[in-house]
């Protein structure tokens, strides 16, 4: 049996493969704290909850329209009116299953063979991967830790071709934690309009947010980027609903239109309970949001001030989603068990022998000199695990 090239060009995912080997490392009785997994420690609300019960109860557990019920793209509208100041018709709202695969379904109708994609890096490990489903060329555009990982525009313009059709962009920004400011979101609003090119901005993190940040949609600062942009978020985040797979997406009705055609001849509609528990997320109390950032605020200082007394380890604080991305390039070069660690992989596989704590390799979100560390889980295990973890690096010559 002969593989397609698409099958055996796709990596798979770091994060997945990390949590994945934790589990099993549990079943086996071994105690691995997890610091891979990017979902919140928190339960789905009850409210939320409640609501697809009444949804099952109800009978609503059949097939409904491809793109999500009417309900739910009302509700999506409102939320985009309200927290965002863009005003959007249900004829330009797609449900889907999840903010990934909005992503995906975005760029399957925008992007073929020959075309670019731009995308900064640190970036999330599925962005180059979708972009090479679509026999597109990913563009990668690395950023600085001391200019707080953000993009420098020169660099941007530099990179930006006759092939350029699609940037990605993200803020807050898995896994670097960056939040970009007004100014230069208004930059790269004026060159995508300039050049013609569209920006596919994920905001999944846009309500997980700290020290008086503020989130700005791309799409606000006018209309012609709004015509330019496909903007992507869901319920899984800000509501603790990754299992529920929601996500939606907004953008120019051809596009949308183009990306619910697709879907109808793939997965079809999102799961309608779902969407039910959905509706009451995006329409009833916000309270538990606010909660669940203080309680991730208190981690984020407590990880990067317990980082930072490491030796040969620093990390930024990150200004929002639940990621700490400490570089770890001081490592290199040191043994252990008479083995040379060189990469990140090397650590993160260190640390799960060794710690027995699961972290994600910065090679799979594009650089070699950091690791991820998801603080969306208890104080008490981010406190035993960075003892793990300072008490395995000693070990290393």
């Amino acid at each position: 049996m002969t593989l397609s090239s698409r099958a055996r060009n796709l990596n798979p995912s770091p994060t997945l493969a990390m949590t994945t080997k934790a589990a099993q490392m549990r079943r086996e009785g071994i105690d691995v704290i997890s610091f891979s997994a990017g979902e919140p420690d928190f339960d789905t609300p009850d409210n939320i909850k409640q609501a697809a019960i009444e949804a099952i109860q109800s009978g609503f557990t059949k097939y409904t329209p491809v793109g999500g019920t009417p309900e739910l793209k009302e509700a999506v509208c409102k939320k985009f009116a309200q927290d965002n100041g863009l005003n959007y018709e249900p004829s330009q709202v797609i449900v889907s299953c999840g903010g990934k695969h909005v992503i995906y379904n975005a760029l399957q109708v925008l992007c073929e063979e020959g075309d670019e994609v731009i995308i900064p890096s640190p970036y999330w490990v599925s962005y180059p991967e979708q972009v090479k489903l679509t026999s597109a060329t990913p563009v990668i555009i690395e950023t600085e830790e001391d200019k707080g990982f953000r993009l420098d525009m020169e660099t941007l313009k530099q990179k930006i071709t006759d092939k350029t059709k699609v940037m990605i962009f993200n803020s807050p920004c898995n896994p670097t934690g960056a939040v970009y400011d007004k100014n230069t979101l208004e930059q790269i609003a004026e060159l995508a309009v300039e050049k013609g090119m569209y920006v596919i901005s994920d905001e999944l993190y846009e309500k997980i947010i700290y020290d008086g940040n503020v989130h700005y949609s791309i799409a606000s600062f006018g209309e012609d980027i709004k015509d330019l942009t496909i903007m992507v978020n869901g319920v899984s985040k800000a509501y603790a609903m990754t299992g529920w797979r929601i996500g939606y997406g907004v953008g120019p009705e051809e596009v949308i239109k183009a990306m619910s055609k697709l879907q109808g001849q793939s997965t079809s509609n999102p799961t309608s309970i779902s969407q039910k528990a959905a509706i009451e997320a995006l329409n009833g109390p916000q309270d538990t949001i606010e909660m669940m950032v203080a309680e991730f605020d208190k981690r984020r200082r407590y990880i990067v001030d317990r980082i930072n007394e490491i030796p040969d380890i620093s990390c930024l604080l990150p200004e929002g989603a639940f990621y700490v991305f400490p570089n770890i390039s001081e490592l290199k070069g040191r043994k252990y068990k008479g083995e040379t660690i060189t990469n990140s992989s090397r650590i993160s596989d260190f640390l799960l022998e060794e710690a027995r704590i699961a972290t994600v390799p910065g090679v799979g979100f594009g650089d070699d000199d950091y690791i991820r560390i998801s603080y969306a889980t208890s104080m008490s295990n981010i406190e035993k695990g960075l003892d793990r973890m300072k008490e395995a690096l000693r070990k290393l010559e």
